[in-house]
C-alpha cells in the first residue's frame, strides 16, 4: 500500500527536524517513548527534562480520540506519571471494535494554556490536491471538523500563501495569532509536501505568546516515497492498527516483498481460526475475503493476504511454508481448510508458484494430516494445467485431501465447498484449452484472413480511433472516445520482449494487418533491433536508446506503453506527454509515489492525454489492441474469445480480475467489446466514470459492466449519472471489498486505494447506493455472472443484442521456450565438456628465487602483491587475491570468452591463438567490470553522495551501475562466490566503508528487482579499493593510481586465463572434432526494406 499512518513520535521527529516557519515552534524533540521494557535511570540521563517539567503521558498505538477514552495522564510529575502507567501499561483495552494491549507511550512536556489558544489543524490528499482544514477551537472537544472547519483546497503543483491562509482559514482567530498561524500553517504544508505525507492533523494546536505548540498529532505518509525520502526519513516503522498484534511473520514476509519485485502480503487476523487463505492476486484475495465472510466465517478467518507479480518458485515456497507454519501450532476441533485460490493470471507462470507450494506442503505433510487440514484449489493462467496436475499428484502421495479446479470452476466456488456450502463435484469438468496452440497448416505466411470485424451487435462501421470532441474555449482538450482500433500503433517503454510478443500473437489471432507494436524504447543500450515472431515469421522491431528518436521515426504511434519502473515511470511519462500525437499512455508500475501520480493525472488533463494505470496490467480490445500482458497467454485469448469482439464493455481496478471478468463474460454473454484495468492505486490516471462514459458513447457495446472495491467515492459518480440519464445502457456493477466492515480492525487490502477512510468509502454503501440508483448489483461475487447472464439474456430477447456465428481464429506456432517449459521438446548440447574451475600454471615472482616463495609460504596471492604492487602485502590481503583468482578462473563454457577458446582450440590453432580468442572478448559487458565498479563506487563515496541518491543518478543519467545485477543470480537465490567473498572480507579487512555503501545500494536495488545485486565483480572491484586504502602499504594517491591504471581488472584477466587454458587443453584431451554452428539455430533474416 502507500499511505501508511506512523506514530506520534515518528510524525513529531520528522516535523520539528524538517520544518521551516518564522513561528517558533516549543519543546522541539522534547519526547520519550516508553514500554514495558524502559530502564527509567536511563531514560532520565538520556532525558534530564522528566525531572523538572511537568508532563503528560499517552498511549502512541495510532489510537483516536484518546481523550476521551480517558487515556491521557496531565500534568503530573515523574512519579505520577510512573504512577499513571502502573494502570495502564501492558492492560488490555477496548477502542471502538477494537480490543487490544497498551504496550507503547509517548511523554512529553505539559503545556498550561487556556482554551481559546487551542487550534485545530489538518492536511490531507485528494485526486485534487490537498485540502487545509482549520478550525479556530480544538482539542477534545472540537466535534465534527467536517462540518464546522474553514477549508482551503491546494490545487496539484500550486504553492500556500500565508495571504490565502489569513484570508480563507484565519477569519475567527484574533490578529495577534494571525501572522504566527499563517506562518506556521504554510510551513506544515511545505513539510507536508516535501516530506511526502498523505494526511497530517494536529489537535490541539497551541499558539501562546512563547510560540507554537504541537500537543497531539496525527499522521501517514506515502511509504512508496522512500526512494525519494529515505535521507530525511531514514528507517520508518509503521506501527500495526490497534487491536492487532505485529507478528514475527509479518514482519518476515514484509522483508521477502522489499527483495523481490513480485508482491508478498500477509496480515494475521486471528491466528486460532480454521480458514486460512493463499490467494494469488490483489482484487482477488479481497473478493476469497468478501466470499467467506458472507458465508459466515469471518470469525474464523485467519488471515488476508496475497502473492502476485510473477513470484519465483522459491519466493513462493517461503511465503507458503510461513503460512502453513502458522496454520499447524493449534489445532482445531473441526479440522482446519487451506483456500489456495486466484484469479486467472495474466503473467504469472502457475506451474513454476504452484511448484514453490507443492515443495511446502510436502515439508509439511506431517502437521497437515495432524491438523485434519483440507485445501482447496482453483486457478487459471499461463501453464495452470501442469500446476493443478502437480497439486493434485502432491493430495494424492501425501494422503492429504486436496481438491483442484480450473477456469471451468466460478472462481470463489471453492469457498462455498470448504465451508460445506455447496457439494464438491467428484470429477470436476475438463474445460477445452488451447494450451499447444495449434500449428497453422497453411504454407502461406500472410495474415489470415479476418475472422470478425464488428461486436456480435453493431453494424458495420469503421473501426479507426474516434477523434476527441471539441472542447470549449478556454477548456482543456477533450479526450478520444475510442482509445484503440486495428490500426493503433503503440511505442514500448522497456525491455519487456515477453509482453511484446504477447502484443504481436493477439494482433495475429485478431487478423490485424500489422503489428501494434511499431517500436521500443530502452535508455540502457544503443539503437538496435530486436526480433519477434509475427505468426511463424520473424521480424525485426526497432528498439531506440531514446523516446525523441523512437516518436520522430514513428509519426503513427499514438499510444505509448511504460514499462517503466516506479522511479522512472514518472520521469518517462512526462517526457512522452510532450509529443501531441500520444493520446493514450499505459503505465504498468505498481507502487509510484501518490504525489507524482496526481502532477500526471494533472498534466494529462490540461493535454486531453487518457492515463491508464499506474499499477494496472493494462486493457484488451478484441479484434484490435491489447495492452501489454492484458488476457493472459495466447490460451487464455482465445478461451475467452478476446480475438474478436462482443457486447460488453467492462471496467475493473485489478489486472487479475479483469482476466476473470473475461472470463465470465465469456461464458456468459457473446464476449468483450472492450476492458481496461484502470489499476489499484489510490489515484488511477483515469476513472470508472471516464470509461463508462467512453462505453456509453461507443455504438458497438450494449451493456457495462463495473468491478468497482472499497475505497474511495468513484462509483458514486456512476450512481449520479444513472439518475441523470447519461448513462442509460445497462450498467451491472459490484464493489469488492464487503468483508472489511467486519473486521474489528483496519486491514489494508492489496491495492494502495482499497482502504475505506470514511463510511460512504465502503464496498457495502456503495453497492447500496448503486443498487438504489438502479443499477443491476448482485448479492455478492458468487453471483455476477449470473446477474451479467440475465441482463444479456434480455438485450437478446428485445433484439438489441443479435448473436452472430463464431468463426475459428487463425492458428499460432508456439514458441520454443514455452515449448520447452512444457516439456514437448528437447534440443541436444552443441558441444560437450568436461572441466570447470581448472587452475593453470604458477606465476612466478621476477626479481625473487622461486625458492624464496615457497620457504616463505607467499603463495600466489604474495607473488601478485610483489610483482604487481612491488609491496609485500598483509597475509589476509594475498589470501583475498588468491580466492578472487579461484572465483573468477572459469563460469562454464558457455560464456563467450571460453566459447572462443574452444572453438578456436578445435580449429587447429595453438594455445596462445586459442587463449588470446577468448581474452579478447573482455571488455564492458564480459569481465570488465571490477575497474568501472571500484570508480563508480569509489567517486560517489568520495563525493558524500547517498546511496539513493547515487542510485536515482545513474538511473536519471541512463547509465547502468557496473557491478550490479547478475542473469541467474538474485537475492533469494544468491551467488555463494559472492557470499564467500563478503564473508573473508568482512571479517579480516581492518575497514569496509566502500564495500558497506556497494551493499547500501544493492539493498535500494533490489528492492526493484532482485537480480540485481553485487555481483562478483562490483564485490572485488570495491573490496580491492578497501584493501588498497586501508592495508597501511599505500598512500592514498597511490591506492587511486593503481585503479586507474587497470590494474583491478588484471585479477579477472588473470584468473580467467586459467579457466581458458583449461578449456583448450579440455578439447585437445576430447579430441573434438572441427565445430560448426548448427543452421536451425540461427535465424535467415531478409533486410529490413524487403522483410514486411
Amino acid at each position: 500500500m502507500s499511505a501508511k499512518a506512523i506514530s506520534e513520535q515518528t510524525g513529531k521527529e520528522f516535523l520539528y527536524k524538517y520544518i521551516s516557519s518564522s513561528a517558533a515552534v516549543q519543546n522541539r524533540f522534547y519526547y520519550a517513548s516508553v514500554n514495558a521494557e524502559t530502564d527509567w535511570d536511563r531514560l532520565t540521563q538520556d532525558h534530564p527534562w522528566l525531572l523538572t517539567h511537568r508532563l503528560v503521558v499517552k498511549p502512541d498505538q495510532l489510537i483516536k480520540r484518546r481523550g476521551k477514552l480517558g487515556l491521557v495522564g496531565i500534568n503530573l510529575d515523574l512519579q505520577g506519571v510512573k504512577d499513571w502507567l502502573k494502570g495502564h501499561l501492558m492492560k488490555e483495552t477496548t477502542v471502538g471494535k477494537a480490543k487490544g494491549v497498551l504496550k507503547n507511550f509517548l511523554i512529553e512536556p505539559f503545556v498550561p494554556h487556556k482554551q481559546e489558544e487551542e487550534f485545530y489543524v489538518c492536511i490531507y490528499a485528494t485526486r485534487e490536491g490537498d485540502f487545509v482544514l482549520f478550525h479556530h477551537e480544538g482539542g477534545v472537544e472540537v466535534g465534527d471538523v467536517d462540518a464546522k472547519a474553514q477549508r482551503l483546497m491546494v490545487g496539484v503543483d500550486e504553492k500556500l500563501t500565508e495571504d490565502q491562509v489569513k484570508e480563507q482559514l484565519l477569519t475567527h482567530v484574533p490578529d495577534d495569532k494571525k501572522g504566527v498561524l499563517s506562518s506556521f500553517i504554510v510551513a506544515l504544508f511545505n513539510l507536508y509536501g516535501d516530506l511526502y505525507f498523505t494526511y497530517l492533523e494536529i489537535n490541539p494546536l497551541v499558539v501562546t505568546q512563547d510560540g507554537v505548540y504541537v500537543l497531539d498529532m496525527a499522521a501517514k505518509i506515502d511509504a512508496t516515497a522512500d526512494f525519494i525520502c529515505k535521507a530525511k526519513w531514514g528507517n520508518v516503522e509503521f506501527p500495526p492498527p490497534f487491536g492487532r498484534e505485529a507478528y514475527p511473520e509479518e514482519a518476515y514476509i514484509a522483508d521477502l516483498d522489499a527483495k523481490s519485485g513480485a508482491s508478498l502480503k500477509l496480515t494475521l487476523l486471528n491466528p486460532q481460526g480454521r480458514i486460512w487463505t493463499m490467494v494469488a492476486g490483489g482484487g482477488a484475495s479481497v473478493v476469497y475475503s468478501d466470499t467467506i465472510c458472507d458465508l459466515g466465517g469471518v470469525d474464523e478467518l485467519a488471515n488476508y493476504g496475497e502473492y502476485s507479480g510473477a513470484p519465483s518458485e522459491q519466493q513462493t515456497y517461503d511465503y507458503a511454508k510461513t503460512i502453513l507454519s502458522l496454520m499447524t501450532r493449534e489445532k482445531h476441533p473441526e479440522g482446519k481448510v487451506l483456500i489456495i485460490g486466484g484469479s486467472i493470471a495474466n503473467f504469472t507462470n502457475v506451474a513454476a508458484t504452484f511448484k514453490g507450494i507443492v515443495r511446502a506442503i510436502k515439508d509439511y505433510q506431517g502437521p497437515l494430516k495432524e491438523h485434519e487440514v483440507s485445501i482447496f484449489v482453483r486457478r487459471g493462467g499461463p501453464n495452470y494445467q501442469e500446476g493443478l496436475r502437480v497439486m493434485g499428484e502432491v493430495g494424492k502421495t501425501t494422503g492429504i485431501p486436496i481438491h483442484v479446479f480450473g477456469t471451468e470452476t466460478h472462481m470463489t466456488a471453492i469457498v462455498g465447498m470448504a465451508l460445506g456450502h455447496r457439494p464438491i463435484p467428484h470429477q470436476p469438468p475438463t474445460a477445452a484449452h488451447t494450451a499447444n496452440f495449434l500449428l497453422n497448416t497453411s504454407s502461406s505466411a500472410a495474415t489470415p484472413a479476418t475472422s470478425r470485424t464488428a461486436s456480435f451487435s453493431e453494424a458495420k462501421t469503421t473501426n479507426d480511433v474516434t477523434p476527441p470532441k471539441k472542447s470549449k474555449a478556454g477548456l482543456p482538450p477533450a479526450k478520444a472516445t475510442t482509445l484503440f482500433s486495428k490500426h493503433t500503433k503503440a511505442i514500448v517503454w522497456g525491455m519487456q520482449t515477453r509482453a511484446v510478443q504477447g502484443m504481436l500473437d493477439f494482433d495475429y489471432v485478431c487478423s490485424r494487418d500489422q503489428p501494434s507494436v511499431a517500436a521500443m524504447v530502452y535508455p540502457f543500450t544503443g539503437d538496435h533491433k530486436q526480433k519477434f515472431y509475427w505468426g511463424h515469421k520473424e521480424i525485426l522491431l526497432p528498439v531506440f536508446k531514446n523516446m525523441a528518436d523512437a516518436m520522430k521515426k514513428h509519426p503513427e504511434v499514438d499510444v505509448v506503453i511504460s514499462f517503466a519502473s516506479l522511479r522512472s515511470a514518472f520521469d518517462s511519462t512526462l517526457e512522452a506527454m510532450q509529443y501531441p500525437q500520444i493520446h493514450t499512455i499505459a503505465i504498468i508500475a505498481e507502487g509510484i509515489p501518490e504525489a507524482q501520480t496526481r502532477k500526471l493525472i494533472k498534466i494529462a488533463d490540461e493535454k486531453g492525454i487518457t492515463i491508464i494505470g499506474p499499477a494496472t496490467v493494462g486493457g484488451i480490445k478484441p479484434g484490435c489492441f491489447k495492452i501489454g500482458n492484458t488476457g493472459g497467454m495466447l490460451d487464455n485469448i482465445l478461451a475467452s474469445k478476446l480475438y474478436r469482439p462482443g457486447s460488453v464493455a467492462y471496467v475493473s481496478r485489478s489486472g487479475g480480475m479483469s482476466n476473470e471478468l473475461n472470463n465470465i463474460i465469456s461464458r456468459t454473454t457473446d464476449g468483450v467489446y472492450e476492458g481496461v484495468a484502470i489499476g489499484g492505486d489510490r489515484y488511477p490516471g483515469s476513472t470508472f466514470m471516464d470509461h463508462v462514459l467512453r462505453y456509453q458513447d461507443t455504438p458497438g457495446i450494449q451493456m457495462i459492466v463495473v468491478l468497482g472495491e472499497i475505497g474511495g467515492t468513484e462509483e458514486y459518480k456512476i450512481c449520479q449519472g444513472v439518475k441523470e440519464g447519461s448513462i442509460t445502457k445497462p450498467v451491472v456493477c459490484w464493489c469488492i471489498g464487503t468483508c472489511a466492515t467486519m473486521f474489528a480492525s483496519e486491514v489494508q487490502f492489496g491495492h494502495a486505494g482499497a482502504c475505506a477512510n470514511q463510511a460512504s468509502e465502503t464496498a457495502v454503501a456503495k453497492n447500496q447506493a448503486l443498487r438504489d440508483a438502479g443499477v443491476y448489483v448482485p448479492k455478492s461475487f458468487d453471483e455476477l455472472g449470473d446477474v451479467i447472464k440475465t441482463v444479456y439474456d434480455e438485450l437478446v430477447a428485445s433484439g438489441t443484442i443479435i448473436p452472430a456465428k463464431e468463426v475459428p481464429p487463425p492458428t499460432v506456432p508456439m514458441d520454443y521456450s514455452w515449448a520447452r517449459e512444457l516439456g514437448l521438446i528437447r534440443k541436444p548440447a552443441s558441444f560437450m565438456t568436461s572441466i570447470c574451475d581448472e587452475r593453470g600454471q604458477e606465476l612466478i615472482y621476477a626479481g625473487m628465487p622461486i625458492t624464496e616463495v615457497f620457504k616463505e609460504e607467499m603463495g600466489l596471492g604474495g607473488v601478485l602483491g610483489l610483482l604487481w604492487f612491488q609491496r609485500r602485502l598483509p597475509r589476509y590481503a594475498c589470501q583475498f587475491i588468491e580466492m578472487c583468482l579461484m572465483v573468477t578462473a572459469d563460469h562454464g563454457p558457455a560464456v563467450s570468452g571460453a566459447h572462443n577458446t574452444i572453438v578456436c582450440a578445435r580449429a587447429g590453432k595453438d594455445l596462445i591463438s586459442s587463449l588470446t580468442s577468448g581474452l579478447l572478448t573482455i571488455g564492458d559487458r564480459f569481465g570488465g567490470a571490477l575497474d568501472a565498479a571500484a570508480k563508480q563506487f569509489s567517486k560517489a563515496f568520495d563525493s558524500g553522495t547517498l546511496p539513493m541518491e547515487f542510485v536515482n543518478k545513474m538511473k536519471k543519467e541512463g547509465k547502468l551501475i557496473m557491478g550490479i545485477g547478475h542473469r541467474v543470480k538474485s537475492i533469494n537465490n544468491p551467488d555463494m562466490r559472492v557470499q564467500i567473498l563478503k564473508d573473508f572480507v568482512k571479517q579480516h579487512f581492518p575497514s569496509t566503508h566502500l564495500l558497506d555503501y556497494a551493499l547500501d545500494v544493492e539493498k535500494i536495488t533490489t528492492s526493484k528487482k532482485p537480480n540485481l545485486i553485487l555481483n562478483v565483480d562490483g564485490l572485488i572491484g570495491v573490496s580491492f579499493v578497501d584493501l588498497l586504502r586501508t592495508c597501511g602499504g599505500f598512500t592514498r594517491d597511490e591506492a587511486d593510481e593503481f585503479v586507474e591504471i587497470g590494474a583491478l581488472n588484471g585479477i579477472f584477466v588473470l584468473g580467467r586465463s586459467m579457466g581458458f587454458i583449461g578449456h583448450y587443453l579440455d578439447q585437445k584431451r576430447l579430441k573434438q572434432g572441427l565445430y560448426r554452428h548448427p543452421w536451425d539455430d540461427i535465424s535467415y533474416v531478409l533486410p529490413e526494406h524487403m522483410s514486411m
